[in-house]
């Protein structure tokens, strides 16, 4: 199993080869930061943790930004483990992006649901309510009797009442990927995912139906930053000879003097 840390970016939609319509949303994907490996022998499981989205260092206590100092990272602000049997040649520091994943893929992705606040029981649980709204009917949007009689004269747990809906951790399976952006760092799945925009989003194989793939580090480039690469200057940016005092002379102010 892999993995990419991501943020929710919106709904659109894309139409297939037979014109139909295909509700989609679009993920932005990495670059994320590995920032430490948990290996079985040190830490009891295998896993990769992830880093995602740059952050002033203001934003983060003191252990965190010490902890990214340490191994010469940047200050990322969302750290999250993908749990996997494979960690492969990755090393702390390298980067992964949307190149981990291709077009047809089955992934999971994992996010927090929007937050509706405090709700009632048709809403919250589809309760059917009165189906009579005439006739002095009593009964409304309310639930009802919710208490047992001599036995076991309590409220049984988990007996469904009104309370606080959404905000909650949800996962969403077996999404499938329809386009891959490289060069945005843009990941489009099929169908909706959960979370409000600019909600952080892991992105993983697919437990189902995921196929096995091999870990993709960004190629690094072959000039270092803050270096130039050695190349001939070009007729403009050559440095022009300097003339002569005697050269930039005319004819009559050479006879005057």
């Amino acid at each position: 199993m892999i993995g990419l840390l991501g943020k929710k970016v919106g709904m659109t939609q894309i139409f297939d080869d037979e014109g139909h319509q295909i509700p989609a949303t679009v993920l932005e994907a990495g670059p994320c930061y590995v920032t430490n490996l948990r290996t079985k022998e040190r830490d009891g499981y295998t896993a990769v943790q992830l880093g995602f989205d740059t952050v002033r260092e203001k934003r983060l206590n003191k252990p965190r930004a010490g902890q990214f100092k340490k191994r010469g990272l940047p200050l990322l602000k969302w750290v999250r483990e993908i749990r996997t049997d494979h960690i492969g040649d990755l090393k702390i520091g390298q980067q992964l992006t949307v190149d981990n994943f291709s077009v047809g893929d089955f992934v999971d992705i994992v996010g927090v649901s929007i937050g509706k606040g405090f709700q009632g029981v048709v809403k919250r649980h589809h309760f059917k309510g009165s189906l009579s709204k005439s006739h002095g009917s009593m009964f409304g949007r309310v639930p009802g009797s919710i208490g047992a009689s001599s036995f076991p004269s309590r409220v049984v747990k988990g007996m469904k009442a009104a309370g606080h809906m959404g905000d909650a951790q949800v996962t969403v399976q077996n999404l499938k990927v329809v386009k891959v952006d490289k060069g945005n760092h843009l990941l489009v799945v099929r169908g909706s995912v959960p979370g409000v925009e600019k909600e952080y989003v892991v992105i993983r194989t697919a437990l189902k139906r995921g196929k096995a793939h091999e870990w993709k580090v960004m190629e690094e480039s072959p000039v270092s930053l803050g270096t130039a690469p050695e190349t001939a200057p070009s007729e403009s940016m050559k440095p022009r000879e300097q003339a002569s005092p005697e050269e930039g002379k005319s004819e009559d102010s050479k006879k005057q003097s």
